[in-house]
């Protein structure tokens, strides 16, 4: 899995309670992880890997999420 990928499924796990999917692509964007264009590519990979279902983490996406989140602690 790319790294700006694996940022995004980080980010959607970590995203507050008053943040949408649009809010985290576009500061990602601002922090120059990608353009808007790849980042929605990116959130399309991730619904067709069955990680995202309806901008919500699936089982298997929280799982991932949190296997990335131990990667990059470590």
């Amino acid at each position: 899995m790319d790294i700006e990928k694996k940022v995004l499924l980080l980010a959607i796990l970590k995203k507050k309670d008053n943040e949408n999917i649009n809010d985290i692509l576009i500061s990602l964007e601002e922090a120059k992880v990608f353009t808007l264009k790849k980042g929605k590519q990116y959130l399309k990979e991730l619904k067709n890997d069955n990680l995202l279902l309806n901008n919500i983490l699936t089982f298997n996406g929280l799982t991932k999420a949190k296997e990335i989140d131990h990667e990059f602690k470590i």
